[in-house]
């Protein structure tokens, strides 16, 4: 052979750049014999390899041949030009050869931004005022005098949640297809009639006394705060908090006169930001603030509210014997050891940053996944990781309180596989596991059966159960849609 081979564009060099020496130095024997020393090579360096050369990432990242002929003619090479100078009979033999030489390699699409990732300072602000309200039971508690009171107060509660839970779900549907006017419309109505109905109940079974009044607050404020987390308004909810907190620190509790005016002041502050939250997002924000990035709260989002159909009854219907069962479990352990309540309203916080983390991982297997199988494998993964480690923040919660943790965790379980499994829109399944186990322990508990070990078998299935569905169902790319 008279030269190296031509493995990749450039390689080789010219020999005249070296006085016509040929590779290997002076002592190697020159070409072929009847060739003068100082006659130049058989072989050139081929002019096309400087173009591989200039072009190598765009004809790597070709998928056809006739790409790198729109490269060439883009660049403004002429027939003649590509006989003359590159020996190539015309333009697409060339842009060929090209294509033939450079091996493809495709370059990785820049990542997407993780729609699913945790607003950690988000979920601590909701954390906060998810546990706060506990405090008005602690200040109210001097309000009740007698069994009747906390009859009406629990029943009152445990309608408020069935129904805002029900209401939530239909208002973060409006607000998906109409925006902040479409859930507002939504919530202008059904807090204050969820609100009514509820507190007429508290009314009701405990009678006029500071006990119905403390119930009647309590369903006022419950429609409230539903109406300020849907709207994003959680730091209107927080300040409407303080004055609870502050007096929940004062030493040896308020009197009976005092822990009403603040209880009262509370909830004051809490409906008046929920309704002008409302009033807000149904405010237009200026001339053709429909039109533009106003977020739905102008007269064209207005417009797509009413034109966007509100989801049928029976699709938040399951949302809403969820929130009754979850209620009536919640009330069950409460009645065994309020301590275990405590904990589990404190980890709510980190609970919903641990489903938005499961969401943003599952959105990064989809995209590393090659294979059914290997996202269901992620994906499972993934389950847990966050199950486990919300289990692990119970544990840690049980051990500062000095509860019983076995308690604590299954109940911790059931609630967060279903409220994960709610996220994908899967509401029948967690409804009816739920309500089989505050069923069961309900029944047990007025049996007068050893409550304990009924309600934590029943809590222990339900949660297995959810768990072992959460697997199955969410192991489909199909449910990531």
């Amino acid at each position: 052979m008279s030269g190296p081979l031509q493995l990749l564009p450039g390689e080789g060099g010219d020999l005249r750049s070296s006085g016509g020496q040929p590779p290997g130095g002076p002592g190697e024997v020159p070409g072929p014999r009847g060739k003068s020393p100082s006659a130049p090579p058989g072989w050139t360096v081929d002019p096309a390899d400087a173009l591989a050369e200039r072009y190598a990432e765009q004809i790597a990242a070709a998928v056809h041949a006739d790409e790198v002929a729109a490269l060439l003619e883009s660049d403004g090479l002429s027939a003649d030009g590509i006989e003359e100078r590159y020996g190539r009979p015309d333009l697409f033999s060339l842009a060929e050869d090209l294509y033939a030489r450079v091996p493809r390699h495709y370059p990785e699409p820049p990542p997407a931004p993780d729609p699913w990732r945790p607003d950690g300072t988000r979920c601590l602000l909701r954390g906060l005022v998810f546990a706060l309200p506990a405090l008005a039971y602690v200040v109210g508690a001097p309000l009740w005098t007698g069994p009747r009171d906390l009859t009406g107060l629990v029943a009152a509660a445990l309608l408020a949640w069935a129904f805002n839970q029900g209401l939530s779900h239909r208002a973060y549907a409006r607000l998906a297809t109409g925006g902040p006017a479409g859930a507002a419309r939504t919530l202008r109505l059904g807090a204050p009639a969820g609100a009514l109905g509820t507190a007429a109940l508290g009314l009701l079974l405990s009678g006029p006394t500071t006990g119905g009044v403390f119930a009647a607050g309590q369903s006022a404020y419950l429609g409230a705060a539903s109406v300020l987390l849907v709207l994003g308004r959680e730091r209107a909810l927080l300040a409407g908090l303080v004055p609870l907190a502050a007096g929940a620190c004062v030493p040896g509790g308020l009197p009976a006169p005092a822990a009403l005016v603040l209880l009262l002041g509370t909830v004051a502050l809490t409906v008046a930001a929920a309704a002008l939250s409302v009033r807000t997002s149904l405010r237009p924000s200026g001339p053709g603030a429909g039109g533009g990035a106003s977020g739905g709260t102008g007269a064209g989002a207005a417009g797509e509210a009413e034109s966007g159909a509100a989801p049928a009854l029976r699709d938040s219907l399951p949302y809403g014997l969820f929130g009754l069962a979850a209620g009536v479990l919640a009330a069950l352990a409460g009645a065994e050891d309020p301590r275990a309540v405590v904990v589990l309203t404190l980890s709510m916080g980190a609970a919903e940053w641990l489903l938005y983390r499961y969401r943003s991982l599952t959105v990064a297997a989809l995209r590393a996944s090659t294979s059914p199988g290997g996202f269901a494998r992620r994906a499972g993964r993934g389950l847990g990781l966050c199950l486990g480690g919300y289990l692990l923040l119970l544990c840690a919660g049980a051990l500062i309180a000095d509860t019983d943790p076995a308690a604590l965790l299954a109940l911790g379980a059931l609630l967060w596989t279903a409220l994960l499994l709610q996220a994908f829109a899967v509401a029948w399944f967690p409804a009816a596991v739920a309500l089989a186990a505050a069923v069961t322990g309900t029944a047990a508990r007025s049996a007068e059966l050893p409550y304990s070990h009924v309600q934590l078998s029943a809590t222990v299935l339900a949660a297995a159960v959810l768990a072992v569905g959460a697997a199955r169902l969410l192991g489909r790319p199909a449910a990531h849609r």
